[in-house]
C-alpha cells in the first residue's frame, strides 16, 4: 500500500515494535521509480535514459506475513527523508539486532590455523620397508597420501576463494 511519507515512518515505527515483540524479520528494498503514466512499458525500457534527469525512488518494507508498505520519495524531499528515516532505523534497529558470537569466530579460525599448520609439516616416511616396524611405515605412507589431497583441497579451495574475490572486485 502506497503512503505518503510521514505515514510510512509512523507504520514502520509500529511495524519494527510488533516484530521485536513476536519476532520476525522486516525486509527494506529502495529501488529506482521509473514509471511514467501513458507510456508503454515497453517502449520505456528501450528509451535510453537521460543522465541527467534525477528520478524519485521507492520504498518498500515487508514483514513477509501480512505487512506491505511503501513509499515514493522525490528528489527534492530526500534529504529531508533521510534524516527522519535514519533515525528511525537507528533507534529501532540498535538494540534488537543479533550479536556476533566473537568466541565461536574465534575458535574456526583457530581450527582453521592448527588445520593449514598440520598441512604445512611433511609427515616423516622412515623405518623399514620389510620386517618389524612395516605396518608402521604402511600407516606413514598412507598418512603422507592423505596429506597430499588435503593440500590439493585447501588449494584448490583457496582459488575458487581468490577468484570469487577478482570476479567481485571486477563487479564493482
Amino acid at each position: 500500500m502506497l503512503l505518503d511519507q510521514a505515514e510510512f515512518l509512523k507504520q514502520l515505527a509500529q511495524l519494527f515494535e510488533t516484530t521485536n515483540t513476536r519476532g520476525g524479520s522486516i525486509w527494506l528494498t529502495h529501488k529506482r521509480y521509473t514509471y511514467e503514466a501513458g507510456v508503454d512499458p515497453k517502449v520505456a525500457r528501450q528509451a535510453p535514459n537521460d543522465p541527467d534527469r534525477e528520478h524519485a525512488f521507492i520504498l518498500r518494507a515487508m514483514d513477509g506475513d501480512d505487512v506491505k508498505l511503501s513509499t515514493l520519495v522525490q528528489p527534492s524531499e530526500l534529504e529531508l527523508f533521510q534524516q527522519s528515516y535514519g533515525t528511525l532505523l537507528k533507534a529501532k534497529m540498535t538494540g534488537h539486532m543479533r550479536k556476533r558470537d566473537k568466541k565461536k569466530e574465534k575458535q574456526r579460525a583457530e581450527r582453521v590455523a592448527a588445520k593449514k599448520k598440520r598441512l604445512a609439516v611433511d609427515v616423516v616416511i622412515e623405518g623399514p620397508k620389510r620386517g618389524a616396524r612395516r605396518t608402521k611405515r604402511q600407516q606413514r605412507i598412507k598418512a603422507a597420501k592423505k596429506q597430499d589431497a588435503a593440500r590439493d583441497s585447501a588449494r584448490k579451495t583457496d582459488e575458487n576463494k581468490a577468484k570469487k574475490a577478482a570476479a567481485s572486485q571486477a563487479a564493482q
